[in-house]
Parts: structure tokens; C-alpha cells; sequence
């Protein structure tokens, strides 16, 4: 194995100012997102909406990588070139999604597992030769009145561990998202305390799978109250809670941590993760990997016309010089006023 290779693909993906776009959206996820604008899920659509990401001009300044969906690595742009050539070429690195989804966790109502393990090894060598340089695998944590289970936690580690270990295997970074869901009223105390449950489970775990943590990256929620809890925490609250659980349970050998947004809108996203730069220096590069957070702006400007592509390609630069600008912590209110 090439732990140098790991390592500097692992670094460049947390390089300075720089973060993550996920575009890796499964059909029902996309079909709803384009249901949302009264867009018809066509390969044709998909593709002409992830090629109007893809080649934004100007945007190599803030996204180091692009996590891309089984079908969208072998998609072209239009004038024949592979998306994962046209990004490789603005120095952007392509990853992909390599997990199947989840499904009930048995005997544990309400909890899941995610599928994907079987075949996964030539999968990755697969992706690995189409180049992909990252991969990405997300489990999921919920929580109520008895959630999450210790069965819930320990079978999601494990998976976690294996696919890292495979995907070093196999020369690629790993990315290990264990998303503690905001769904739910439980308070910020009760996600804090689930969600440094399950990163001390992954991490143990991920020791037992003998993974390179400097090869890696870790993708978790931040620690904020459910979206039906009558208390919200403030953006100072939800840092402060964040990096403390993360201090508690992430090694400093990891080199990044590339946080999801969850279902958080994208100001209020970007605002986090520039709270929690404000209070650096950390042991990790803090990060994003944002989905919706990013691309929201863009696909409502977009609404499936080529005439609309050059204003929805302008939203969705703005917001990722936003998310570039919180990873210094200088992202302020005034960068959305004056793009208004």
C-alpha cells in the first residue's frame, strides 16, 4: 500500500480555503430534488445539471473534490470529455460514493445499516481505474427516546472500518461518514452525546481494521439540536460543542474533517463551519462536504433551461467562495448582501 499517495490525496482534498462538493445523489434523492422545480429525472437532465457544477469557471479556488454517483463517473460534458477528466484537468480530484443506501437494522426498529459490502472490493479497483482517487461511504445514526441502539452503533462502526481498510486496499483516501441525524426534538446535549458515542465506536474500530488514519477523512454532523427541538443553539453554541466533541474523539493523525450539512440551509451551514475556524488553530483541517448546502441556489436558478445555466453557475460560485471564505473564518453576512 502507498501510504504517501493516501496521505497527500488526503491533504489536497483539506488544501487551504478548499473543500468538498458531494454530487453524489442516488435517483430518488435527485428525482426529489428535481421534483422540487418541476424537472423531469432524465439521464440527459442529471447530466447537463452536474456538468453545469462541473465546469463553473473559477471554481478549482474553493472545491478540491467532487464525490460523483455510479452513473455520473462515466458521464461526459458536452463536448465529449469524461467528468472526470474535465475535472482532473482544473485540478479538481473525482471520488465516489460506493455505499448502496441504507435499510433496517433487524430487531432494531427505527435504526438502520447501510448495504454495499458485497463485491465492494472490485468495485473500488473498478472506480479506482476510471479515476476516482477518493471514495465515500455514509451510515447513518438516530436518535429518540431509546436510540441509538449499542447494536446500531457497533454494527455501523464495523462497516465503517471495513470499507476503509478496503478502500486503502485498493489506493484510494477513504472518506467515513457516521451521520448522527438531526431528525428528531432531542436537544444539542443529547446529539453531542450520540454523536461522540458513535465517533469513539468508529475510531476504535477503525484502530481494529489497522486503517491509516493519516489516509483518510472524516465526514460527521455537526453538533446541533434536532429540527422539531423547541430549543435551538445559537452558531457560537453549536461551534463550541462541535470541536469539543471532535477533541474528545478524532486523532490528530486525522488530517481533515469535511463536515456535512445535514439539512442545515446553506447560510446557516456556512456560518458553523466559519465559527468553528474563528476558534483555530485545531488539531484537523476543518472543512466541508457539502450537497445541498452548495448546490441549492444553483438548481432553483437553473430550473432545467440552458438559458438559465451562466446565473446558476454564478449562485452556485458565490456559495462555494462562501464556504472557501469560512474555512479561514472571514465569511461574514456581508458576502451574502453583496451578492444580493
Amino acid at each position: 500500500m502507498n501510504y504517501t499517495k493516501l496521505e497527500d490525496t488526503a491533504c489536497a482534498l483539506v488544501a487551504a480555503g478548499k473543500g468538498i462538493l458531494a454530487a453524489d445523489e442516488s435517483f430518488p434523492t435527485i428525482q426529489k430534488r428535481f421534483a422540487a422545480i418541476n424537472i423531469e429525472s432524465t439521464e440527459e437532465n442529471r447530466r447537463a445539471y452536474r456538468e453545469l457544477l462541473f465546469t463553473t469557471r473559477g471554481i478549482e479556488e474553493f472545491i478540491s473534490g467532487v464525490i460523483l454517483f455510479d452513473e455520473t463517473i462515466g458521464q461526459k460534458t458536452g463536448d465529449g470529455t469524461l467528468f472526470t477528466d474535465a475535472l482532473s484537468r482544473k485540478g479538481i480530484i473525482p471520488g465516489i460514493k460506493v455505499d448502496a443506501g441504507t435499510m433496517p437494522l433487524p430487531g432494531h426498529p427505527g435504526e438502520k445499516i447501510t448495504s454495499g459490502l458485497d463485491g465492494l472490493r472490485e468495485r473500488l479497483n473498478g472506480y479506482r481505474d476510471r479515476g476516482a482517487r477518493f471514495a465515500k461511504w455514509r451510515a447513518v445514526i438516530a436518535i429518540g427516546p431509546h436510540l441509538p441502539s449499542r447494536a446500531c452503533i457497533q454494527a455501523n462502526a464495523h462497516q465503517l472500518a471495513l470499507y476503509a481498510a478496503l478502500t486503502q486496499e485498493a489506493e484510494m483516501v477513504p472518506i467515513v461518514e457516521p451521520e448522527v441525524l438531526m431528525d428528531g426534538d432531542h436537544d444539542m446535549t443529547r446529539c453531542e452525546e450520540a454523536t461522540e458515542t458513535a465517533l469513539s465506536a468508529v475510531f476504535a474500530a477503525l484502530r481494529d481494521y489497522g486503517v491509516a488514519l493519516e489516509g483518510m477523512l472524516l465526514k460527521p454532523n455537526m453538533v446541533v439540536a434536532g429540527t422539531k427541538s423547541p430549543k435551538q443553539a445559537s452558531v457560537v453554541e453549536t461551534a463550541e460543542a462541535t470541536i469539543r466533541t471532535l477533541r474528545r474523539t478524532v486523532p490528530a493523525a486525522v488530517h481533515g474533517i469535511v463536515f456535512l450539512s445535514g439539512g442545515q440551509g446553506p447560510e446557516l451551514a456556512t456560518g458553523h463551519l466559519n465559527a468553528m475556524n474563528v476558534r483555530g488553530p485545531h488539531p484537523w483541517e476543518l472543512s466541508f462536504s457539502f450537497g445541498r448546502a452548495l448546490q441549492n441556489a444553483a438548481l432553483k436558478a437553473w430550473k432545467g433551461a440552458a438559458a438559465n445555466v451562466a446565473a446558476a453557475q454564478r449562485e452556485f460560485h458565490h456559495r462555494a467562495q462562501c464556504c472557501g471564505a469560512a474555512r479561514y473564518g472571514t465569511y461574514s453576512d456581508k458576502m451574502e448582501k453583496m451578492a444580493a
